[in-house]
Parts: C-alpha cells; structure tokens; sequence
C-alpha cells in the first residue's frame, strides 16, 4: 500500500471507531477508541479460526507501518506541542520546582526501582533477564505519557492546580524519559566501551540542547507572529514551527520532545499571545491545534489497539505483565514521595497527591514504541507484551477511574 493509502485507511477506522465511541460507548475518546480496536482485533483472531483471510490483511496492514518512527519521530512532536499550548504556564512557573524534579529525579528514581523489581519478579516465573536489559524496561515504562493522561484529564475536571502538576511533569518527563532510555540503551549495545562522561554528555546535550532550541524556536516564532495581522499565515507559521523544529533537533541529535514542549509553552503563555496575536489569530491557532491533537490521538489509539497482532503470547510473559502491573504502580509511588514531601509545606498540594499522580499517571504509545525498538537480544518480545499489557490496565483501568478518584479526593 503506498502512504497515502496507508493514512486514508487509519483515518477512516478512526472516524467510524470514533462514531461508534461517541454514539453508543460514550466512553473518554482515548479510552474509547482503544477498546473497540482491541475488541474489533480479537474478532478478528477469533474469526481466522474459520477463515484467515481478514487476519492475514490486518497482519499485512500492520507491517507496514513503522510504529516506533511513526509516532517518535512524527505525531509525538506535534501532540506535545499541542498539549504544551493550551498548559497554564502560570500554574507551570508556579508549580516549576515539584514539576522539575517529577520530571527528572523522580523518572530516574522509577527506572531503577522497575530495573531492580523487574529482575527479581522475572526470576519467580523463571525467565532470566540480565540487570541492564530489566533497566532498559524500567527506562521505557517509567514516564508518562502526556498524550494519555491530557486527553483524559480535560474530562475529569481535575483542580488546577493537580491537572498542572499532573499534565507538567507528563509533558516534560516524556522527553527526560526517552534521553533516559536511549542512553541505557547505549550502554546495554556498547558495554564497557562507554563511559560515564559520554553518557553524562549526550543526557546534558539531548536535555539542555533540546529545550535551548525550544526557546530559540519559541521566541522566533513569537517575533514572526508580532510582526504580522494575517491569521492564516501564522498557523502556518506555528506549523512550520513544529515540523521545521523537529527535523532541526533531530539532524542536531537534540530531545525533539522537550524542544516542542518548551516552544509550544512560550507560543501560549499569556503575555505572548496578548502581544503577538489578535483575537481571531488566537482563535484558529488553537482550534487548529486542538483539531490536530484530536486527529492525532485518535489514530494513535487505533494503532496501539492494532499492535496486538504483533504480539508474541506466552503464559509466562502474560503472568508477568500482570505482576508487574502493581509493582509498577509502586515504583512510582515510591519515586513520587519525596518531591511531594519536600514541597508539601511550600506549595499547595491538594490532599493524597501522591495517591492521585500515580494513579493519573498513564503510560502509554510512547513506551510501546520504545519497547518495539529493542533488539531480540534484549528480550523484545518478552518486554513488548509486558508493556502492551501495562499500557492497556494503564488507559482502560486507570484511565476510567482516575476522574472518579479526584473527585472523592480533590475536590
């Protein structure tokens, strides 16, 4: 199938799963569009016991696409970009201190402590992982994914000042999140050929390098929208922002994600938009960023619901999947508890915030991209369906009952 074939295709399973969600599920549109793929795909199966015609089609349909570049190396960029537009920024600058260490100590702190639980529980259904390779699983599973966690949040009617720190530490532990993972993953290809100043300097270079060009790109564009009244002209402007942007950070070997975030933080605060944009300006940016962040989910959605033919099923990695699930659940609870402590007293923490952030804390497409990415060596089959396993108990489980949660706590 050529690409445009291939994009028609989803989009159009997208709109009718979508019309099925909105007419008759009413379910959260990522949750939603999830469920009625997975539960279409298993038809599917079950029907290729009689005929396989329609399961070798979807197989065919899969493999052509390249769901780790697909969304890493295209849709993420644009989805956080879209999800840091419309983020308080003053909450953000408020919150910047919990917000950063979420982000970053508390997403080191959770790839060690699944690195450490990980190894041990897969010794109790007998599989045998090496330490770097449950590291690798922890570095991929650890952050959350803003995607996730923005689409459901907008409908829970969080408190804002949780839906920032929630929405923050998701859009900017994404980004730490993949350097995280990339750099382990150098180690676990190199061993001892790498050392620990490269390893300190591709983190330093992707993070730092990465939300510098977000502020170049960020006040760049903020000068070309200041300098114009031609509403059309500055979508395209912000667009090109984004694409342009992304391959810049990429040909530069700089975080794309966190460049986007830091961009798209500037291009919505307050005082830029009051000083660069009209109001009908103001109006079709966001409408068209808001139209791209649902485009995008909802194909996002599908696809992960899809990547179940691709899985390899055995009892074993089932069984630890859903081990796994809880022990995730408290890695991050544990990493989440001393930020949360410290500036408990100075800011203003709605009750049980730890509580609410691990349970709000989403994963999803993010990690099972990263997971598609490992080699055999490193156990991708293994890691693939303890990720798709999590990712799903993430957005269907939580993703339901994270809104009735804040409410009995939060609000």
């Amino acid at each position: 199938m050529s690409v445009f074939a291939i994009i028609s295709t989803l989009v159009v399973i997208s709109a009718l799963f979508g019309y099925i969600n909105v007419r008759f599920l009413k379910m959260p549109t990522t949750i939603g569009l999830m469920v009625i793929t997975i539960v279409f795909t298993l038809l599917v199966l079950a029907t290729s016991m009689f005929n396989n015609t329609l399961l070798e089609q979807e197989k065919l349909f899969i493999a052509q696409i390249d769901f780790k570049t697909v969304l890493l190396d295209v849709m993420l960029s644009f989805l956080l970009f879209a999800g840091a537009l419309h983020t308080n920024f003053q909450q953000l600058k408020v919150q910047r201190k919990p917000i950063l260490i979420f982000a970053t100590f508390s997403t080191l702190t959770s790839t060690f402590l699944v690195g450490i639980f990980s190894f041990y529980l897969l010794k109790v259904v007998n599989i045998d992982v090496s330490f770097i390779y449950c590291l690798l699983f922890g570095a991929l599973i650890s952050p959350t994914d803003p995607i996730a966690v923005l689409g459901i949040l907008k409908q829970v009617g969080a408190p804002k000042i949780l839906e920032t720190k929630i929405v923050g530490e998701s859009l900017f532990n994404d980004g730490v999140g993949v350097v995280v993972f990339l750099t382990i993953y150098q180690i676990a290809k190199g061993g001892s050929n790498i050392t620990f100043g490269a390893i300190a300097e591709m983190f330093l270079v992707e993070v730092v390098g990465g939300i510098a060009l977000g502020l170049l790109l960020g006040w760049f564009t903020y000068r070309l929208l200041k300098s114009i009244d031609d509403y059309d002209v500055e979508v395209i402007i912000t667009l090109a922002a984004v694409m342009g942007g992304t391959v810049l950070a990429q040909y530069l070997h700089l975080s794309a994600p966190l460049a986007m975030v830091t961009a798209g933080l500037i291009v919505g605060t307050d005082t830029v938009r009051k000083s660069s944009m009209s109001k009908t300006t103001e109006q079709y940016v966001d409408k068209f960023w808001e139209l791209i962040d649902i485009l995008l989910n909802t194909v996002l959605f599908v696809l992960i619901g899809m990547e179940l033919l691709i899985l390899t099923f055995n009892n074993k990695f089932i069984i630890a999947g859903l081990l796994l699930v809880p022990t995730l659940l408290f890695a991050r609870y544990l990493s989440l508890m001393l930020p949360i402590k410290l500036y408990a007293k100075k800011l203003d923490f709605v009750p049980k915030t730890n509580l609410i952030m691990t349970w709000g804390g989403l994963r999803g497409g993010i990690s099972i991209a990263l997971a598609l990415s490992l080699t055999a060596e490193m156990h991708r089959d293994l890691f693939l369906v303890i990720t798709y396993i999590i990712v799903v108990f993430s957005i269907i489980v939580q993703g339901l009952t994270v809104g009735k949660l804040i409410k009995k706590i939060a609000n």
